[in-house]
């Protein structure tokens, strides 16, 4: 069943939303060659908490961390360990943040210091899908609009979605229906109604798009072992257009996309 938050709990997540960005900022900052994802990790909580949120991660179905770290070609899911960065590095960091039983949701796939052109338009081009999927989250279109409109950006990059890994509805939960698919033909699925809240999240590779599932069951990777982008958003959908309740600057001055 699909949600329909009031504008109270929008107010709510947009709320839990500003801890999820001013983490990422803050994680943005320390995120250089030489510090451990572990410590990326505690940073994040720390922060989190002083500003009175709850890692939604930590313990979820058994998560035992704050943040989703996954590094180059692994795509999402990543459990924080000992490993530190390099310089060259590309690093998902996903973040869930619960404050007063509302939940907002996004991450934000950063380079270590100098990264290849490659890397760079990889990152680029999943932006740009993330930005073209919001744009289609209005009242009116349906769930397949999203998918639609970030296969495009990214397929016509010469890039790969993901199929086996989804964008969802956020707010009361974690995870709600409808699934958001990164592909598909326009016009199929539910409609978008106002009050409905999303994750949209384009999940992308420089290679194909099969992935492999470590031992550790959560940490998910390209099983072709190219590198992989994770961008996202929590977006409500209103009368008068989506709303980005995650939108912020980073530390380097650019935004999470859509401004």
């Amino acid at each position: 069943m699909i949600l329909r938050k009031s504008q109270a709990e929008i107010e709510g997540m947009a709320r839990a939303g500003e801890i999820v960005v001013e983490t990422l900022a803050m994680i943005g900052e320390e995120l250089r060659s030489g510090i451990s994802m572990l410590e990326l990790d505690r940073l994040a909580e720390e922060h989190l908490r002083s500003k009175g949120g709850v890692p939604t991660s930590k313990g979820y179905k058994g998560y035992p961390a704050t943040l989703c770290i996954s590094p180059n070609t692994m795509i999402v899911h990543g459990i924080p360990t000992d490993y530190r960065a390099e310089e060259g590095d590309i690093i998902s960091i996903d973040l869930g943040v619960t404050l007063d039983g509302m939940v907002a949701d996004s991450a934000y796939t950063f380079g270590v210091g100098e990264i290849s052109a490659e890397a760079q338009r990889l990152l680029e081009i999943c932006q740009e899908a993330l930005a073209a999927g919001i744009e289609q989250a209005q009242a009116g279109n349906h769930v397949s609009d999203i998918g639609h409109a970030v296969q495009t950006v990214v397929e016509g990059a010469g890039f790969s979605v993901v199929r086996s890994l989804v964008g969802h509805g956020v707010g009361r939960a974690y995870h709600e229906d409808p699934q958001i698919p990164n592909f598909g033909a326009h016009g199929g699925g539910p409609e978008r109604l106002p009050g409905m809240t999303l994750a949209v999240e384009p999940m992308i590779t420089a290679g194909g798009p099969d992935v492999v599932m470590h031992a550790d069951e959560w940490s998910i990777s390209s099983e072709d072992g190219s590198l992989s982008a994770h961008f996202e958003h929590t977006v409500a959908v209103t009368e008068d257009g989506p709303r980005v309740l995650t939108a912020a600057k980073t530390p380097a001055g650019a935004r999470l996309l859509p401004s």
